[in-house]
C-alpha cells in the first residue's frame, strides 16, 4: 500500500490499531426472548458429550498447558514482530511448519502489503524546571526530530482539545504535552491518534501524549497515530501517566518548562507481509467456514504475548485441537492469523477483497482483547443467531463461560464485515488489566496464566466446532 493512501485510510478510520474506535459500543446482556424450536434445542443439547471432551481435553487432561507452551516457545523465539520487519516473517514462516506438522489442511499465506515504519534511538529530556529523563515511545508512523540536536523547546500541557483550542496562541514554536484523563480506550485513543495533526496545525514544534492506559508502573505505551492531510507533520510520542500528571502540575504552577526531544524514527517504502491461513476442512460443506482469528503481529516492545499471541493462539490451536480429538465439523474450522492489525486492520482487510463471498463465512471470530479469564461470548447478530449461540454457551457452564453479551462493536479485525449480515462474536473475557500491559514493554508471557489460556482455547473450540457441525447454520442479517 502506498504511504499516501495509509495516510488517506488512516484518517477514516481514526484509530487505526483496532476498530474498537472512537465512539462507545452499545453493550448489553442478551435480554432479548429466545424461541428456538425444541429440535434445535435438542440438537444442540446433544453435543454436551463432544463439548465437555474439549474441556476435559485442554483443562484437565493430555493436552493442558500446550497452548501456553507453543506461545511461549513462540515468543521467546521471536519477541515482538512489529509490520515491516523480517522477523515479524520468519515468525510467520515458523507457523506454517508448525501447522504442517500437526497436519492440519490448507496451511498457506495470502500476501498483504503493509507499512514499514522503523523506530529508531529516541530520548526525551525535561531540562527544566529540573533535569529528568522521561520514558517515552515514539508513536506509529511518526516522523523523526532534526538530528543530532533534536527538539528542544518550551512547553505547554493540556488536558483536552477544548483547552489546546482555548490556549491557541500560546502554542506556536511549542512542544505540546497532552494530559488527558483516561475515560476508556474508545474515548482516549482519539488523543494518541489526532494529537500531532491538531496541535501542528496551531504551530507546535511536537507533542508528547500521556499513554492511553488507566494504570501505570512508569511504563510508556506505544500505538499508531494517523496524520490528517494538509497539515505540518511532527514529531509526537507518548510519555507515561505519571510524567504527564507531573508536566500538568508543572504548567498548573506557571513554572516554565522547557523538554528536549530527539527521535530518528523512519517511514520506509511499503513491505509484503502474509496473512497465515489453517484449517480443518469440513466433510459436507468445506465451501462454508467459521473463522476463528487473532493477529501476529504486534508492537516492537514486549513480546506480543497478549496482544494478540494469546488470541492468534487459541485460533491456530483450535484447528490442531480438533485434528488431535478427531473432530471434522460438517463445514470448514478456519484459522487465520492476521498481519498488519497494528496500523490499520490492513490484513483482515486484504483477506476480505481476497474472499469477497460474504455468504461462505458462518460465523467471524476474533480474540483481540486479551485472554484472561473467560466468561463466555460477546456478539452481534440476528435474535436467532444469537439465541443459538446463547444455546451453545449452555454447554460451557462446567467452566463458567456461558455469557452471551449483545455488542455492536465486536473484536478488531473482523470489523472489517461491520457493514455485511455476517455474524460477528468476540471472546469476553476478565480483561480489566488488558490496558495495563497494551503495547509496552510489559507484554510478555508473565501476562499470560497456562490454566486460564486452556479455558479460552476451550471456549473458542467448542463454539466454533458446534456452530460449524450443527445442522443448521447461524441466519444471518
Amino acid at each position: 500500500m502506498k504511504t499516501c493512501a495509509l495516510v488517506a485510510f488512516f484518517a477514516l478510520v481514526s484509530s487505526p490499531d483496532s476498530a474498537r474506535g472512537v465512539s462507545l459500543p452499545n453493550v448489553s446482556e442478551n435480554t432479548e426472548s429466545c424461541s428456538l424450536p425444541d429440535d434445535l434445542i435438542k440438537e444442540i443439547q446433544s453435543y454436551k458429550t463432544t463439548v465437555n471432551r474439549i474441556i476435559n481435553s485442554v483443562v484437565n487432561g493430555s493436552f493442558s498447558g500446550e497452548v501456553w507452551n507453543e506461545l511461549a516457545n513462540f515468543t521467546d523465539k521471536f519477541g515482538s514482530r512489529i509490520v515491516g520487519s523480517e522477523n515479524l516473517e520468519n515468525s510467520i514462516d515458523f507457523m506454517l511448519e508448525r501447522s504442517k506438522k500437526f497436519n492440519l489442511d490448507k496451511v498457506h499465506t495470502e500476501p498483504v502489503t503493509v507499512p514499514h515504519w522503523i523506530r529508531g534511538d529516541e530520548s526525551a529530556t525535561l531540562l527544566l524546571p529540573r533535569v529528568k529523563k522521561l520514558n517515552m515511545l515514539g508513536l506509529g508512523g511518526s516522523v523523526a526530530t532534526p538530528l543530532p540536536e533534536g527538539i528542544t523547546a518550551q512547553v505547554i500541557v493540556v488536558e483536552d482539545f477544548d483547552e489546546l483550542n482555548a490556549r491557541a496562541a500560546e502554542v506556536k514554536g511549542k512542544i505540546v504535552v497532552f494530559a488527558e484523563k483516561w475515560v476508556s480506550y474508545g474515548v482516549t485513543v482519539q488523543y494518541r491518534s489526532k494529537a500531532a495533526s491538531v496541535a501542528a496545525k496551531f504551530g507546535a514544534v511536537a507533542t508528547l501524549v500521556r499513554s492511553v492506559a488507566p494504570f501505570s508502573l512508569n511504563t510508556p505505551h506505544t500505538g499508531w497515530q494517523s496524520y490528517a492531510s494538509g497539515v505540518n507533520r511532527i514529531p509526537t510520542a507518548c510519555i507515561t501517566v505519571e510524567d504527564a500528571k507531573m508536566l500538568l502540575r508543572m504548567d498548573r504552577r506557571g513554572e516554565r518548562i522547557v523538554i528536549n526531544l530527539k527521535m530518528s524514527a523512519k517511514l520506509l517504502d511499503p513491505k509484503v507481509s502474509r496473512n497465515t491461513v489453517v484449517e480443518v476442512t469440513g466433510h459436507t460443506r468445506p465451501d462454508l467456514y467459521v473463522l476463528v482469528s487473532g493477529h501476529l503481529d504486534s508492537w516492537d516492545v514486549g513480546n506480543g504475548a497478549m496482544d494478540d499471541g494469546g488470541g492468534a493462539f487459541i485460533s491456530w490451536y483450535t484447528p490442531v485441537l480438533l485434528k488431535k480429538l478427531g473432530l471434522t465439523p460438517r463445514r470448514t474450522v478456519r484459522a487465520v492469523m492476521w498481519t498488519g492489525e497494528e496500523p490499520g486492520l490492513i490484513g483482515a482487510f486484504a483477506f476480505q477483497k481476497a474472499h469477497p463471498n460474504d455468504n461462505e463465512i458462518v460465523l467471524a471470530m476474533e480474540s483481540d482483547e486479551g485472554t484472561f479469564n473467560p466468561t463466555g461470548i460477546s456478539m452481534r447478530g440476528t435474535n436467532k443467531a444469537t439465541c443459538m449461540v446463547q444455546e451453545i454457551l449452555k454447554l460451557l457452564e462446567p467452566i463458567n463461560a456461558s455469557k452471551l453479551t449483545l455488542s455492536d462493536d465486536v473484536g478488531s479485525d473482523i470489523m472489517v464485515w461491520s457493514n455485511s449480515k455476517v455474524p460477528l462474536a468476540a471472546l469476553s473475557n476478565d480483561n480489566e488489566r488488558y490496558f495495563w500491559y497494551h503495547h509496552t514493554d510489559a507484554d510478555t508471557m508473565e501476562a499470560e496464566d497456562p490454566d486460564v489460556l486452556d479455558r479460552c482455547l476451550a471456549v473458542w473450540a467448542a463454539v466454533s466446532y458446534v456452530v460449524a457441525d450443527l445442522s443448521v447454520r447461524l441466519p444471518v442479517g
